[in-house]
């Protein structure tokens, strides 16, 4: 693995040297391209206004989209809900069935 280096990228015009290796360097460039326009989509819109606060919707977006990628693109609580509904008709119906014997 090579070693750590500064890497000077921009952010809606903004300079930042970030530190990484050259390994880690396309996945870098890649992050901050997308995180750019979730900002300039979000400052574009016009709902708000300021730099630190568009950086803190980008950063809500972006935590919402993993964590929704990573439970597959469902909302968890709803389908725990939907499971324990199933459960509960399917031991509804075992007791009527026991009922018949």
């Amino acid at each position: 693995m090579s070693q750590p280096t500064g890497v000077d990228v921009n952010i809606m015009g903004r300079e930042f040297r970030v530190a990484c290796t050259e390994d880690e360097r396309e996945g870098l460039e890649n992050s901050v391209k997308y995180l750019d326009k979730k900002m300039r989509d979000i400052r574009d819109t016009g709902k708000v206004i300021g730099i630190e606060r568009i950086a803190i919707m980008a950063a809500l977006n972006l935590a919402h989209e993993l964590l929704t990628t990573r439970t597959g693109g469902f909302d968890v609580g709803d389908f725990k809900r939907r499971i324990d509904g199933m459960q509960e008709q399917i031991d509804s119906a075992l007791a009527e069935q026991n009922k018949l014997f």
